[in-house]
């Protein structure tokens, strides 16, 4: 796929992403919707076209380019010494998280109980630890992707990973805007591949949309966090005064 389809495509999913259609992108450029369909059918838009779409959206080009892309060139892993800085240290890690998702400096200044001088302080320690780079104006890029995982068994995980697991876990979901679902039941190894299988699927999907959504204002969006995981559960056998014989 050439650098214009992936400009395009990237186009449409955030339209479709943000329920924008052809008829409203039209009507914001003073064209009719057949030439605004016709544009994106002959991939004939000068970057004057291109720029003008990018702003009706509040979508910077380059973040456009970012996202088709694929944040392919950013770290998708921190170092053991990176997570054990974050780890020491929750409110940094909050920060991290807030510009993970693309909080700027006045953002988080406007919506959390913290001064300028301090959250300035904070990034510039993300700064030094290489996972952000403060930019003039106090603008922040990451140094790390996105999508970057936590080590199964890391400073992260293993300092916090079962408080924050509680925590989420702790309420109804349906009471605060979620959805919750468990099942269980006897699955052959070949079935349960196929539903991990499913589970990568719906991460990457998760990602993408994220991405998709990661420029919007802050007041429009929100973190949400999915739980996801299948495995034996021998355990539940014993919770429910089952024990297996002895052969």
């Amino acid at each position: 796929m050439s650098n214009t389809d992936l400009l395009i495509t990237s186009l449409k999913r955030v339209m479709k992403a943000r329920g924008i259609t052809y008829a409203e992108l039209a009507e914001a450029l003073n064209l009719s919707e057949a030439s605004v369909k016709r544009l994106f059918s002959d991939k004939s838009f000068t970057l004057q076209r291109l720029d003008d779409i990018c702003q009706w959206l509040e979508l910077d080009f380059f973040e456009l380019a970012l996202i088709a892309r694929g944040e392919t060139m950013a770290t998708n892993e921190m170092t053991l010494e990176q997570e054990q800085i974050l780890a020491d240290d929750l409110q940094l890690l909050g920060i991290f998280y807030l510009v993970r998702n693309n909080w700027q400096l006045a953002d988080i200044v406007a919506r959390y109980d913290l001064t300028e001088p301090a959250c300035l302080r904070l990034l510039i320690r993300l700064d030094r630890a290489g996972l952000i780079e403060v930019l003039p104006d106090n603008r922040v890029r990451l140094r790390v992707s996105r999508h970057v995982k936590h080590r199964a068994y890391g400073p992260i995980r293993m300092q916090h990973g079962e408080r924050l697991t509680n925590d989420f876990l702790s309420v109804r979901f349906d009471e605060h805007e979620g959805y919750f679902e468990f099942v269980g039941g006897d699955l052959s190894a070949a079935s349960a591949l196929i539903l991990q299988r499913k589970l990568d699927q719906l991460a990457a999907e998760f990602y993408e949309l994220s991405a998709l959504d990661i420029h919007l204002p802050t007041r429009e969006r929100a973190l949400y966090g999915v739980v996801m995981g299948i495995r034996p559960w021998r355990s539940v056998e014993e919770m429910c005064g089952l024990r297996r014989r002895k052969n």
